[in-house]
């Protein structure tokens, strides 16, 4: 059977020593965030997804969700109850604005805290994780009245939320939707039309779901410049603002799908359901996009979730099983045969994945508290630099992660070699749910995309200017530390092999497009490897002078962050010269293919 157990020391250590999160008290909500204060939660937590969530994600893998004769949806067995858990826990508004309900505290600390919830049961996570994004669209874009009327409700977590853009005939080109909305004379509108692949579009855990559903009001320009965005509550508002009369919308399926079974993929029908615009006519878009990049980073953290439990569970089995010699002589004497942690490859397997997720962690809640300082600061400069490097870091995060992420619950399924392949000891599971989280929320290809042909040249290339700069003072300003010369080396031959990619695209994709598209995805793991490695040389330091202080209560955990450091910058960095090398080949080759020739 899995194990997980919740790598509270892990976050710690990240938010406290490598961030210093302590140095960021001048912004709102940080004061209250003290070290006792995180410990504390980071604690809670952790036993919640351990207890509360993680026990019933096999059995809610096994069970599914179903979807009765009347269109209504049940959950599996136990779901519900560990809903109510998360929910009577105040974890939905945890970084929300006190004056709905929530705790304002540091997103940085929702991020944290988000990481263990997916480990453990990332389809029942989702519901809430839609609620969150649809939450933070109506933060931003939503009137004084939609605040007051939704708001309370959804952060209590008794409503939950959705969004609804994909429809049959249309996935990420969303100027082809066809859902339309017609204006009723009240303020009001029929929204009409159908939906797919809408993730908790129905269940059985709230007292309502507020769905955002992107549709084009009747006369409105063709293309994405003529979406709006409507709120459309599964059941309208009465006079109190409580749930009354049923909308016209209804779930018409449940999508049958490779993993995430615990969460209800629907369908979703409108028939000329009450809805209501948020944000302006036309302007649809703007206001979907904070719930799509709050989604994308919480799928970039699904990414590092899977990733952890399926290395927790590789780990121990790999220090369980018994089987074959070890190369250079027995290490269990005693028995017929040494634990296959022995083997060199064992561990190349198990250190690929270690150093991806500790590095990883350190980068989302790096990303999380540029968020934080982008959204809470007072100072214009702060504020403008640290939206620069979320915006640049937003699909790199969703991208690499979530790649990685499932090339990484593949190999620790392959620790388990034909057991592995058998559903009770959950392996399958964890690759199944880890295969969506690269497609929904845009493809990776569309984040890659996005990188390389929006957000570099984005004013000026500003972002990207200033994280080079930052890196590259980095390593400029421990150059001269003989104890972290291994890491800052490795680190700026990353950094130069990303510098060159990035200039051979601004010499040969402007007139040339397709070299651009040819060379993005190699150019998002690229981009992925040097921050990763950025954030291994920014532990290493840390490390170091915690030895060096004379730290001896974490001194074993501090040394074996030096030894995952070095066989990242050694074994897994190095790659930048492979990615560079493949997007300095061009399209050429890739674009040969006559269409009729595939």
């Amino acid at each position: 059977m899995p194990i997980y157990k919740a790598p509270v020391d892990d976050t710690l250590f990240i938010l406290n020593d490598v961030l210093g999160i302590e140095r960021y008290n001048n912004l709102p909500g940080f004061a209250d965030a003290t070290p006792d204060m995180i410990e504390a939660i980071v604690g809670e937590a952790a036993k919640l997804a351990e207890e509360a969530l993680f026990p019933v994600n096999l059995s809610g893998d096994q069970e599914g969700c179903k979807r009765r004769d009347d269109g209504s949806v049940s959950v599996p067995k136990g779901f519900k109850e560990a809903f109510d858990l998360y929910r009577e826990g105040g974890w939905l508004g945890l970084a929300v604005p006190e004056e709905f309900g929530g705790q304002g505290l540091p997103y940085t600390l929702h991020t944290a805290v988000g990481e263990y919830m997916s480990s453990a049961n990332m389809a029942l996570t989702m519901y809430p994780g839609l609620t969150q994004g649809a939450i933070a669209a109506i933060l931003v874009h939503g009137t004084d009245d939609q605040k007051q009327a939704y708001l309370p409700k959804m952060v209590a977590g008794t409503w939950t939320g959705t969004m609804n853009l994909t429809e049959p005939h249309c996935g990420t080109d969303l100027g082809l939707l066809r859902t339309k909305a017609v204006p009723t004379g009240n303020g009001a509108y029929k929204i009409s039309g159908q939906k797919i692949f809408i993730s908790a579009g129905e269940h059985d855990m709230s007292d309502n779901i507020i769905h955002l559903v992107l549709a084009r009001i009747e006369g409105a320009p063709e293309g994405v410049k003529g979406i709006s965005l409507f709120i459309v509550p599964k059941f309208k508002l009465d006079a109190a603002g409580e749930p009354g009369e049923r909308n016209g919308v209804s779930c018409g399926a449940i999508e049958h799908k490779m993993g995430i079974h615990g969460n209800s993929t629907c369908v979703m029908n409108y028939d000329e359901a009450e809805g209501y615009l948020i944000g302006a006519e036309n302007k649809g878009l703007n206001a979907m996009f904070v719930m799509m990049n709050e989604a994308r980073l919480g799928v970039g953290l699904q990414g590092l979730s899977i990733a952890e439990i399926a290395y927790q569970n590789a780990a121990n089995y790999a220090r369980d099983r018994i089987q074959g010699r070890s190369l250079s002589g027995p290490k269990a004497p005693d028995k017929k045969a040494d634990p296959i942690i022995v083997h060199p490859d064992v561990r190349r397997t198990l250190m690929t994945i270690r150093a991806f997720n500790e590095a990883g962690r350190a980068f989302t809640l790096w990303t999380a508290l540029k968020s934080d300082i982008a959204h809470r600061s007072d100072n214009d400069a702060d504020r403008q630099t640290a939206d620069d490097i979320l915006g640049l870091m937003t699909p790199i995060l969703k991208g690499v992660m979530t790649d990685k992420g499932f090339d990484h619950a593949v190999m620790a399924q392959q620790m388990f070699g034909g057991h592995g392949y058998i559903e009770e000891h959950g392996m399958s599971q964890y690759v199944r749910d880890a295969r969506i989280a690269m497609i929904y929320e845009g493809a990776n290809g569309i984040q890659a995309l996005d990188l390389v042909g929006r957000k570099l040249g984005l004013n000026g290339g500003r972002a990207v200017m200033a994280l080079f700069k930052e890196i590259g003072d980095f390593c400029e300003e421990n150059r001269s530390n003989e104890k972290l010369a291994a890491y800052t080396k490795a680190l700026k031959k990353g950094l130069n092999d990303l510098q060159a990619a990035t200039m051979w695209f601004m010499q040969n994709a402007m007139a040339k497009p397709d070299n651009a598209g040819a060379g993005s995805t190699d150019y998002m793991h690229l981009f992925g490897l040097v921050v990763l490695g950025y954030m291994w040389a920014k532990i290493a330091k840390t490390a170091e002078e915690k030895l060096a202080s004379g730290e001896t209560a974490r001194a074993d955990y501090l040394k074996n962050k030096l030894i995952t450091a070095t066989f990242f910058m050694e074994r897994i960095l190095p790659e930048t010269a492979l990615r560079k090398a493949r997007i300095e080949t061009g399209a050429d080759t890739l674009m040969a293919l006559d269409a009729a020739a595939f």
